[in-house]
């Protein structure tokens, strides 16, 4: 039996409403689906901005530790340091000229004859050194590391050199070249024999480095 209009509009309604119910469902649908996919690349950007902290973290603590921490290069030299290039006048790569002392010496004399701007040696240290060595009165050269053409490495300030030396160097700055007049007590004595010369003794020594 053919339904009636009645029936047939109810059919259309039916219909009609059917589908706004499932056109809400997929916009519905949708627009999770969009929520989600927000979300997760929220969580993905939030992620990467973790791990970048993380690298920036760990490249500043290396720094930290292979550097050390800032002011660190202000910091006042020891006279453990070895000095750098500038430390060291142009003056000490010439050999000087020594000359004999006049009159009688009777106390330790130490002059500066260049200042050096290295930090002051220190009693226990060992000193590299030039040296030209001479008879303080007739001016005869008995001892130099420039003849050898290379430094001299001693302990200073520990009884390994003449007290002249031991007393005379501690507390010069490294760099610096001075001029020890040592009186015959505390040289090799007045009789020392073992082919060490006797009598008062001048020397010219540049320190180069301590240690």
């Amino acid at each position: 039996m053919p339904a009636t209009i009645f029936e047939q509009g109810v059919d259309a309604v039916s219909e009609r409403t059917q589908n706004r119910a499932q056109k809400s469902e997929r916009r519905l649908a949708a627009q999770l689906a969009e929520q989600k996919a927000a979300e997760a690349k929220r969580r993905r950007q939030a992620w990467i901005s973790g791990l970048a902290g993380v690298a920036v973290v760990g490249l500043l603590v290396a720094v930290f530790v292979l550097v050390g921490p800032a002011g660190d290069d202000e910091s006042n030299p020891t006279a453990a340091d070895t000095p750098s290039a500038d430390v060291l006048d142009p003056a000490l790569k010439t050999r000087p000229t020594v000359e004999a002392g006049e009159g009688e010496l009777t106390e330790l004399v130490v002059t500066p004859l260049i200042e050096g701007t290295g930090p002051a040696v220190e009693s226990g240290q060992s000193i590299t050194v030039n040296y030209v060595g001479i008879l303080y009165n007739e001016g005869e050269e008995f001892d130099s590391s420039w003849s050898r053409e290379e430094p001299f490495t001693t302990p200073i300030g520990v009884g390994g050199v003449i007290p002249g030396w031991d007393q005379g160097l501690v507390g010069v700055t490294i760099g610096s070249r001075v001029q020890l007049d040592i009186p015959t007590e505390l040289a090799y004595g007045a009789d020392p024999g073992g082919g060490y010369p006797a009598g008062p003794l001048r020397f010219v020594v540049d320190v180069l480095d301590a240690q």
